[in-house]
């Protein structure tokens, strides 16, 4: 891509705009990061900086290449009066792509993506492949493609936000981990959300490579096609007495790692799979997942107390996750959910909440609605906080049982990030005596 003398404009003055507006920069274009916050500060010397960037100012600006970041809304009014002027109008992980040579994992899906970025890393790097997560987790891809030794591959996680905005993007090896509804409040419909994601598969060819959990609808895809699934033996990799196997082969036994639950083994024959796709030999997956944990805030055990387990799954945002998180308990469960109102039907989760949990205990601005919802198959307790959630549940949590934290939606009516919510039961669950 040349964008030498050329004028770029970037949305978003967080890490991704920094990122694509530094990479842009060093390429030798004119640049300019428009943010609508009343500063923007630390830019590299030669950047220009635009604070309180409004509508208007987007209608009066001109670019020969327009760079969103992520967490902008690719089709609200405010990228529309930037995109006008705009000669084209990519995200950020499209730039950083079209500066990277390199072998590329992508992944996607409702839920396990950063968990399923994280194994890929660790395979590809413990097989002498240097790699990078990068993406939706890790670095933004732009940053990666300015290191000074720039990986060999990449483990790139994508959100349906950054999946809007892709163009040339063509990964070497596409996963998707799974599909259910999420981010109601930004898009129009379910198929919208949908139709964002099955983008990673656009531009692959019939050289690349697919690995789908069976049973996923994603329509007639290019790519060569890899299944992976926990609940039947149909499918090419499977789980079986414990072991991740591909076509019967057993290739890593679960109970040598650290992955709690069945959709954390998925996640493992994902990364497995692709990992394989792109020249890892076998012999390198056991010693390179031996030991491994799972990122923080992903069904991560703090602590047992009194023969209960408190397991922190903060990052479950949406219901998918928390019935994968509910389905790969073995333990009656004692569960923790709530948080802000995104507009989810909990409705299907009811048949899973009877078959594992004794107790719910509901916290947050949508807790009222699923006191009204959960009461229907479990005991259901309505608290005003987090802590007060903790508290209880110490009292309802018998020898045996599981205290779970997987709120089912997100967490910024009192809470900064999933990230802080983990961290405040964290605390709280080590304090209790």
């Amino acid at each position: 891509m040349i964008i030498k003398d050329k004028t770029v404009h970037v949305l978003g003055a967080g890490r991704s705009g920094r990122a694509a507006a530094q990479l842009a920069q060093s390429h030798g274009a004119r640049v300019t990061l428009f943010d609508s916050s009343d500063e923007i500060s630390n830019l590299p010397k030669g950047i220009t900086a635009h604070p309180n960037a409004t509508i208007e100012v987007g209608k009066s600006s001109s670019c020969d290449l327009l760079v969103i970041s992520p967490g902008i809304d690719t089709f609200g009014d405010y990228v529309e009066a930037f995109s006008k002027n705009a000669g084209e109008m990519i995200g950020e992980t499209e730039l950083g792509y079209r500066f990277y040579n390199g072998k590329i994992i992508a992944i996607t899906g409702t839920n396990g993506k950063t968990t399923t970025t994280e194994l890929v890393q660790r395979i590809m790097s413990h097989s002498g492949v240097t790699c990078v997560s990068c993406g939706n987790y890790g670095m933004p891809l732009s940053e990666v493609v300015m290191l000074d030794e720039v990986p060999q591959s990449i483990a790139l996680e994508l959100s349906s936000f950054q999946l809007e905005t892709i163009k040339q993007l063509k990964p070497d090896v596409a996963i998707w981990l799974n599909f259910d509804a999420d981010h109601m409040d930004r898009y129009t419909s379910i198929q919208d959300y949908k139709n964002a994601k099955l983008r990673i598969f656009e531009n692959q060819t019939d050289l690349d490579c697919a690995i789908i959990r069976a049973g996923e609808e994603v329509g007639g895809i290019k790519a060569r096609k890899l299944t992976f699934t926990t609940e039947s033996q149909d499918s090419d990799y499977t789980l079986i007495d414990g072991w991740v196997c591909f076509q019967s082969e057993q290739l890593l036994e679960i109970e040598k790692t650290r992955l709690r639950g069945l959709h954390n083994a998925e996640n493992a024959m994902a990364a497995i799979g692709a990992c394989l796709q792109l020249g890892i030999g076998k012999e390198n997956i056991a010693p390179a997942l031996t030991g491994f944990a799972p990122p923080m805030h992903r069904c991560e055990l703090i602590r047992t107390l009194d023969g209960v387990e408190y397991l922190n799954d903060s990052k479950a945002t949406n219901l998918h996750a928390l019935d994968s998180a509910l389905r790969s308990q073995s333990r009656p469960v004692v569960l923790l959910a709530g948080g802000k109102e995104k507009g989810l039907d909990y409705v299907a989760l009811l048949p899973r909440l009877k078959q594992h949990a004794h107790h719910a205990i509901v916290f947050g601005e949508i807790a009222e609605q699923l006191q009204v919802l959960f009461s229907q198959v479990v005991e259901t307790v309505k608290v005003e906080t987090l802590e007060e959630a903790v508290t209880l549940s110490k009292q309802l949590a018998t020898h045996g049982d599981a205290v779970l934290l997987s709120p089912g939606t997100s967490s910024f009516d009192q809470f900064k990030g999933y990230e802080h919510r983990g961290d405040v039961f964290r605390e709280v669950v080590l304090n209790l005596r």
